[in-house]
């Protein structure tokens, strides 16, 4: 149904694509993949009309079109949902689907007409849990993501769908249902355009998936017919298992740096766990398990209100992210744009966010910890704003870095990151152990957290239920994290 031949694209002389060519099948989900930088973006709003190709055609049904308006291509049925939800919380479902094309009768919106039309469109992708009348802020992430891909099809008979890191704010629990969605759209004979960082999700959904690195095609493979390990060496041309450095050995192991007895809040119950120097601990789990939780308490930010804790053998029950801080905890919050960085300021800013706001002053080596961590940007002086995800993540732990912490907390320290900008954290943080940090990682990507991991707790219910040795296996962790004692899980590492 559609085909994008030879598109190449500049901006301000640099060439961002190179003679980029891919097709797509009715009903098909084509994952497009590829580390930040590589053009999946730029290629994606040249379908979409946002940008005009330098050269290259684009075919939809047979029949060669040029888009100088994302209405126009809206029109020929591509749509094109962004990671970033254009959507007014404060307004109901159906004004949202119909923003700027409500139904109107004698002059005025015909409303009923308009929330019949919502309830009829979510029936048809059997989303009839949503009213039309609520709020979108009232709603779950995923609800709202349905409701940005409501709105694309209420626009026009949508026949191609074009989804940026559709995964990338959802939950664990919310991901199951976009893949039902998903495949509901494509069982309707849309094609599907999949841009996602996530492998397992490129793998679940996709029957082709598309490379590219440095605006080029440099891959074009049939899903069932590779292997991650293939995929990642297309993007970053090395193996999977370089992903994850060595794990440490026992000798390397230090001693506690933090402890936490009997301790717990409204949210969490009898919390006992040892962090000690040169190790990483990792902390599974499933959705509202706890994980999140754990670490803020630790942080000081949703306090522990009874127990016991020591940092470096000396008592503390931290009551603010100040005391925490100044006791020598660090935490890498989940949400870096609304928690990380201040997204209007430089990188060198940011980068000295925390010394600033503890001492006063901003330490004078910023420079040298952004080098540290690989940053890769146009200067110091560049608003954070504009880097990519994995950049991004890179200033925040360099703005902990300058804190020089003891104990460093990961809350899902990679997400929103592509492979290559994921390999660089993983071997920071396990460099960081090794010079006497006591590390504890939350992730939600089991491999992750199973490939980093020198030991990994499991959470679940506001309680650690459990502690699985190095090289435990996702079926080990699922035992513990959904209490199922059946023996099919005998002989676990559990």
């Amino acid at each position: 149904m559609l085909t994008m031949s030879s598109v190449s694209k500049s901006f301000l002389g640099a060439r961002v694509l190179h003679e980029v060519s891919l097709d797509l099948l009715p009903g098909e989900v084509h994952a497009l993949v590829g580390e930040n930088g590589a053009g999946k973006s730029t290629l994606m709003k040249v379908l979409a009309g946002e940008h005009a190709p330098d050269e290259g055609t684009i075919t939809l049904d047979g029949t060669p079109r040029a888009f100088s308006h994302p209405v126009q291509a809206q029109a020929a049925g591509i749509a094109l949902i962004h990671q970033e939800f254009a959507l007014l919380p404060y307004r109901t479902v159906a004004e949202n689907v119909f923003l700027g094309r409500e139904p109107v009768r004698r002059g005025l919106v015909d409303r009923r007409v308009m929330e019949r039309r919502t309830a009829e469109l979510l029936a048809e992708l059997d989303e009839t849990g949503i009213d039309p009348r609520t709020q979108v802020k009232e709603l779950s992430v995923a609800r709202q993501q349905t409701v940005e891909i409501v709105k694309a099809l209420a626009a026009s008979e949508v026949r191609v769908l074009v989804m940026d890191e559709p995964t990338a704010p959802l939950a664990d629990h919310e991901v199951e249902l976009l893949y039902a969605l998903i495949r509901r759209l494509a069982a309707r004979g849309i094609g599907i355009l999949f841009i996602s960082h996530r492998l397992r999700e490129v793998f679940d959904l996709s029957q082709r998936i598309t490379v590219l690195k440095d605006g080029r095609k440099v891959a074009a493979l049939t899903t069932a017919e590779t292997t991650p390990d293939e995929v990642v060496r297309a993007m970053v041309g090395r193996e999977l298992r370089s992903y994850y450095p060595p794990r440490a050995e026992p000798g390397e192991i230090g001693e506690p740096l933090l402890t936490v007895t009997g301790a717990g809040n409204e949210r969490l119950t009898d919390i006992g766990l040892t962090l000690r120097a040169g190790e990483v601990t990792g902390v599974a789990g499933l959705q509202g398990s706890g994980r999140t939780s754990l670490v803020r308490a630790l942080f000081g930010a949703a306090p522990f209100t009874r127990g016991s804790m020591t940092v470096a053998g000396r008592p503390l029950v931290p009551g603010s992210p100040r005391q925490a801080i100044r006791s020598g905890i660090a935490l890498v919050t989940e949400d870096r744009k609304a928690e990380g960085l201040a997204l209007r300021q430089s990188v060198r800013d940011n980068a000295s966010l925390v010394t600033r706001a503890v001492s006063g002053v901003a330490r004078h080596d910023v420079d040298g910890l952004l080098e540290r961590v690989a940053l890769r940007s146009r200067g110091l002086d560049q608003e954070v704003r504009y880097l990519s995800g994995g950049n991004q993540q890179k200033v925040v732990i360099a703005k902990w870095l300058a804190a020089r912490p003891r104990v460093l907390l990961f809350d899902e320290p990679t997400r929103g990151v592509d492979v290559g900008a994921k390999s660089a954290i993983h071997t920071l943080v396990r460099e960081l152990a090794q010079e006497g940090l006591a590390v504890l990682i939350v992730s939600s990507e089991l491999p992750e957290l199973i490939g980093m991991s020198d030991r990994i707790l499991v959470m679940a219910d506001g309680a650690l239920v459990g502690e699985l040795p190095a090289g435990a296996t996702e079926e080990d962790v699922m035992r513990l994290a959904t209490g199922d004692t059946s023996d099919r899980f005998e002989g676990s590492a559990a």
